[in-house]
C-alpha cells in the first residue's frame, strides 16, 4: 500500500513538475497570452477568445546550455502598472499612459522571461542572472498562424541591409522555407479584423532580429552573426572577413531585447500606438535642454541646383549655394540645413573642409541666420575618428547625418549606441541613413531624432504611394522615419519622368504637403528646390508650419495599405493629413476633436480635378469650422489632402 501512494505521489509530482499553465491579461480584458510551461516555453495569444497566434514558443541558446529548453518553473510574480510617461522629442502625443499587467516567470538556471499584457499588444524578454560573459549561439522566436493570413514584409537578400526594399505582401501558408527573410517591423492581416504588428525594443548589445519562414505556416527569427574581422571595402564601409559563431557576446547580467505584437482591431491604433517608446529605456541623458528637433533643408535630392533672377552666381556645392539654402530657411523658419557629400575634401577626412564650400563660414553666416548647420558623413569615417564630435561642437555644428551603415549585426547596434553617447556629451544631434529601423534608441538617448530604414523618396520613380502607404502603420508605427518629403513636383506613376536636378515624386501635390502631417520624424526633411518652394509659397508656408513635434495624434480614416487621414494637433491648432494609393477615394470626416464653442479657420488643399492626370493640380481652400462640423475629403489616385486648422 505505501509503495502505491509511493508511485501516485510521484506520478502527480511529475506531472505537476512537467506543465505548469499561467494566463495574463490585458488591463482591459480583451488580449489573452496563455502559458505553456513543459518541454519549451509555450504561449498563444487571443483577442476577445479568438486565438491569434497559436503554441509559440521561446528559447535562447548560450554557449553550454538552451534557456527554455525543459525549463523549470521557481516562482512568478505578476504586477500592475499604470503610469504616464513624458518622451523627450513627443512624436505622438507630450504625454503617453503606460498601463500593463506584467508577468515575471522565473526558471532554474538564473533566467527569467517577463510578459507585458496591454490594451494593444503583448511583449516579452529574456532576463539573465548568469555571472560573466554569455556568447548566444541564437534565440528562437517561434510563431504558428493557426490560419491562412496575409503577411506584409519587407525582405532583403541578406544581412546587408538598408531597410529600403519594397514591401512584398505574401499569404502565410506560401511563405516557402526557401524564400527570403524579413526585417522587422512586419505586418500580420489575419483577415478578420485583426491586424498584428511585429517589431521589438531595448536594443542594446544585440543584432536586430530578422524571422523567416518555418515552411509550415510559421515564422521564426534568425539573426546576423557577431564580426570578428573587418577588411578594407572602399571608404564608405568594411567588408565583414570573419564572423563568430555566435550572434552576441554580451554580460550574463542582463535583460535582452522585448518582442513585441502590436494587436488591433482598428487599423487606426496601428497608426496611434507607442509600442517600441512604452518598452524602450528611458532618456540617460541628464540634460535635454539643447535638443532641439526641428525641420531641415537638404541639398542633396535637388542637386544644390537654385535658380532664377535671384540666382547670381554659378549653382553647385559651394558658399554661394549654402547661404542661399540658409536664407531661405531663415526666411521660413526653417531650423537647419544639412550639407551632404562634398562639404569636406574628402569622405576619408572630416577635419579638412572642402574650401569651395567654407564651413566655418556657413556657421557663423547660420548663426546670424538662427539656422543650424548638419553636416553628412559615412559611418566608417566617424568610426576612424571618433573624436570627430568635439571638434564639430568646438566648430559650432548642430548635427551628424550618417550613413551607409548597411548592417544590424552585435557590433554595428553596440556603433549606433557608442555614436549617440559621443554626441550627446557635446550636444550634437544625430540622424542614421542607410540604417535599420528605430528600436528604443531614440528613447534612451533622444538626441537621436530620426533613421532612415525606409524606401522612401531618395528612390525618386522607385518611390510609389502603393508601397508609402504601408508606413504608417508600419515603418513609421515604430519609430521616426527619415523619409525626406516635400517634392514640388509631383507626377502619376505612369508619366514619371523626374531625375536629378528636376527631381520628381510620384503622387499628387496635395499627397506631398499631407506626408509632412502624416509621416513622424525629430528631423523632417524638405528636399526640394528653394527656387520650387519660393514659386509655390502658398505651399511652403504650409509645409514650414507644420510641426514635427506633437501633443495629439487621432487616426480619424485608416486601413492599412490603402488609406490614411490622421488629425495631429500641437497646442491649439490642428493639422489634417490624408494620403491615399493607387485608388481614389472620398470621406467625410467629423471634426467632433475640436473645442465646442469656437470657431476656427481652415486652411486645407486639395487634390484639384485633373490629378488624377495631371498631378500638380491642386486647389487652396479657406473656410469656417466649428466642432461637430463633417467636411468632406476626396483624394484622387496617388493623391492626398492637407490642411491647418487655427
Amino acid at each position: 500500500m505505501k509503495q502505491h501512494f509511493l508511485l501516485l505521489f510521484l506520478i502527480l509530482s511529475f506531472s505537476l513538475n512537467a506543465q505548469k499553465k499561467a494566463e495574463l491579461l490585458s488591463p482591459n480584458g480583451e488580449i489573452k497570452v496563455s502559458l505553456n510551461i513543459s518541454d519549451k516555453i509555450y504561449y498563444t495569444i487571443a483577442y476577445n477568445s479568438e486565438v491569434l497566434l497559436k503554441d509559440n514558443f521561446m528559447q535562447l541558446s548560450l554557449h553550454n546550455e538552451v534557456l527554455g529548453q525543459n525549463p523549470k518553473l521557481t516562482g512568478q510574480k505578476n504586477n500592475k502598472i499604470n503610469e504616464v510617461l513624458t518622451p523627450v522629442v513627443p512624436l505622438k502625443y507630450s504625454s503617453v499612459k503606460n498601463q500593463y499587467n506584467s508577468l515575471l516567470l522565473n526558471f532554474k538556471g538564473d533566467y527569467s522571461v517577463e510578459f507585458r499584457a496591454f490594451d494593444d499588444g503583448i511583449a516579452y524578454r529574456f532576463i539573465t542572472n548568469k555571472n560573466g560573459d554569455a556568447e548566444v549561439l541564437g534565440e528562437e522566436f517561434m510563431i504558428n498562424f493557426p490560419d491562412n493570413y496575409l503577411l506584409h514584409l519587407q525582405q532583403p537578400g541578406g544581412f546587408k541591409t538598408a531597410y529600403e526594399e519594397p514591401y512584398t505582401h505574401i499569404q502565410s501558408n506560401e511563405w516557402k522555407l526557401a524564400d527570403k527573410m524579413s526585417v522587422l517591423p512586419i505586418l500580420i492581416d489575419t483577415k478578420k479584423k485583426y491586424k498584428i504588428l511585429i517589431s521589438e525594443s531595448d536594443l542594446s548589445d544585440y543584432p536586430c532580429m530578422f524571422l523567416k519562414s518555418t515552411g509550415t505556416n510559421g515564422a521564426h527569427s534568425v539573426f546576423p552573426k557577431a564580426p570578428l574581422e573587418f577588411g578594407e571595402d572602399g571608404d564608405r564601409s568594411l567588408k565583414i572577413v570573419k564572423e563568430a559563431d555566435y550572434i552576441a557576446k554580451t554580460a550574463g547580467k542582463r535583460n535582452y531585447p522585448w518582442r513585441y505584437f502590436v494587436i488591433t482591431k482598428d487599423d487606426k491604433q496601428l497608426v496611434e500606438n507607442t509600442m517600441t517608446y512604452r518598452l524602450a529605456t528611458k532618456n540617460q541623458l541628464p540634460d535635454v535642454s539643447w535638443i532641439k528637433p526641428g525641420q531641415v533643408s537638404w541639398e542633396w535630392w535637388n542637386e544644390a541646383s537654385p535658380y532664377g533672377p535671384d540666382v547670381n552666381f554659378e549653382a553647385g556645392f559651394n558658399l554661394d549655394t549654402y547661404k542661399y539654402y540658409i536664407d531661405f530657411a531663415s526666411k521660413y523658419g526653417i531650423e537647419y540645413i544639412i550639407m551632404d557629400e562634398g562639404w569636406a575634401m574628402s569622405t576619408r577626412d572630416p577635419y579638412t573642409p572642402n574650401p569651395k564650400v567654407d564651413v566655418h563660414e556657413l556657421i557663423r553666416y547660420g548663426k546670424e541666420k538662427n539656422v543650424g548647420i548638419i553636416l553628412w558623413l559615412t559611418w566608417l569615417v566617424v568610426e576612424n575618428n571618433i573624436d570627430i564630435f568635439k571638434t564639430f561642437s568646438e566648430w559650432g555644428v548642430k548635427g551628424v547625418k550618417i550613413d551607409f551603415m548597411d548592417r544590424s549585426d552585435q557590433w554595428m547596434v553596440n556603433y549606433y549606441e557608442r555614436i549617440a553617447k559621443e554626441a550627446a556629451k557635446y550636444n550634437i544631434l544625430v540622424d542614421y541613413h542607410g540604417s535599420f529601423k528605430p528600436a528604443g534608441l531614440e528613447y534612451k538617448y533622444p538626441n537621436v531624432l530620426s533613421y532612415e530604414g525606409v524606401r522612401g523618396m531618395e528612390q525618386m520613380g522607385g518611390c510609389t504611394p502603393d508601397n508609402s502607404i504601408y508606413f504608417p502603420f508600419m515603418r513609421n508605427a515604430v519609430g521616426p522615419m527619415d523619409y525626406t518629403p516635400g517634392a514640388m513636383i509631383s507626377m502619376q506613376p505612369d508619366r514619371y519622368c523626374g531625375t536629378r536636378p528636376n527631381s520628381a515624386s510620384i503622387g499628387t501635390r496635395a499627397y506631398q504637403l499631407a506626408l509632412f502631417v502624416i509621416f513622424e520624424s525629430g528631423l523632417q526633411m524638405l528636399a526640394d528646390n528653394p527656387t520650387l518652394y519660393y514659386r509655390n509659397e502658398d505651399c511652403t508656408e504650409f509645409l514650414t508650419g507644420v510641426p514635427v513635434t506633437w501633443d495629439e495624434t487621432r487616426a480619424l480614416e485608416a486601413q492599412a495599405g490603402e488609406y490614411a487621414i490622421v488629425a495631429k494637433r500641437k497646442g491649439n491648432k490642428w493639422f489634417i493629413g490624408g494620403m491615399t494609393n493607387n485608388n481614389s477615394r472620398q470621406f467625410e470626416i467629423n471634426l467632433d476633436f475640436l473645442t465646442t464653442g469656437k470657431s476656427y479657420k481652415m486652411t486645407s488643399f486639395e487634390d484639384g480635378i485633373n490629378a488624377g492626370r495631371q498631378a500638380m493640380d491642386y486647389r487652396k481652400k479657406d473656410t469656417q469650422v466649428k466642432a461637430g462640423d463633417k467636411i468632406q475629403i476626396k483624394m484622387a489616385r496617388n493623391g492626398g489632402f492637407a490642411a491647418v486648422i487655427e
